[in-house]
C-alpha cells in the first residue's frame, strides 16, 4: 500500500508539470477543438495505408509517457528512457532532451504508424489514427496485431471498439490508474473528443 500510494503521489505530480507545461503552449492556448472535428470527419480512403500520427497524437503520448531522460524501471520492470523507448535501454542509460524527442517521432516513423497501417484494413479519421497509433506504442504492435480490438476494428464495428481499448488497463496482472486513464484518453481521442482533462 506505501509504495502504491507513493507512485501515485510520483504519477500525480508529473501530471501537474505536465499540465502546466501543456497550459503554457501556444499550440493548446489556440486549440478551439475546430481542427479535432475537422479530423474527425476526414476519412482515409479504403485500402489507404500511408497515415501518419498528427501532433495531437504526439501530444497525447508525451502527457502519458512524460519524458525522462535517465533509465528507469516502468511499472512492469521494463528499462525505459525517453518517452517510453524500451529497445536496449540498460540501467544508468542517459538521454538529452533533443534524443527523447527525435527518438519519439522516429520510433512512429519507422514502426508504429506501419503497424498501424498494416494491421488496420478499414478506413480511419486522423482520430482514430492516432489513438490507435497511441495505443500501439504503449503496447507494441503485436498486442494490437492480435487484439479483440483489431478484429472489432476490421469488421466496422467502429461504436464497439472503446470497449475494447478499456480492457487494456493492467500491467503484471493489475489494474492501473495511469493505464486506465492513457486508454480513457485514447477512446476520446478514438471518438474525436478532447482528451486533455482525463
Amino acid at each position: 500500500k506505501e509504495n502504491m500510494a507513493e507512485y501515485l503521489q510520483s504519477l500525480l505530480q508529473k501530471m501537474v508539470k505536465m499540465f502546466a507545461k501543456c497550459l503554457s503552449m501556444k499550440v493548446t492556448q489556440l486549440n478551439t477543438g475546430v481542427e479535432l472535428k475537422k479530423q474527425k470527419s476526414e476519412m482515409t480512403e479504403l485500402g489507404e495505408n500511408n497515415m501518419r500520427i498528427s501532433q495531437e497524437g504526439i501530444d497525447l503520448v508525451r502527457a502519458f509517457e512524460g519524458c525522462e531522460l535517465e533509465a528507469y524501471q516502468c511499472a512492469a520492470g521494463v528499462w525505459t528512457i525517453g518517452y517510453g523507448y524500451t529497445k536496449g535501454v540498460q540501467e544508468g542509460d542517459m538521454w538529452s532532451k533533443e534524443k527523447a524527442e527525435h527518438m519519439l517521432w522516429h520510433e512512429f516513423e519507422n514502426e508504429y504508424e506501419n503497424a498501424v497501417n498494416a494491421c488496420v484494413k478499414v478506413p480511419l479519421n486522423q482520430c482514430q489514427f492516432d489513438a490507435l497509433c497511441s495505443f500501439t506504442y504503449n503496447l507494441g504492435p503485436n498486442a494490437l496485431g492480435t487484439s479483440t480490438l483489431l478484429k472489432v476494428l476490421n469488421s466496422g464495428d467502429y461504436s464497439s471498439v472503446p470497449e475494447q481499448f478499456l480492457r487494456w488497463n493492467k500491467a503484471g496482472g493489475k489494474v492501473l490508474v495511469g493505464l486506465s486513464r492513457r486508454r480513457a484518453a485514447e477512446v476520446a481521442l478514438f471518438n474525436g473528443e478532447r482528451w486533455e482533462h482525463i
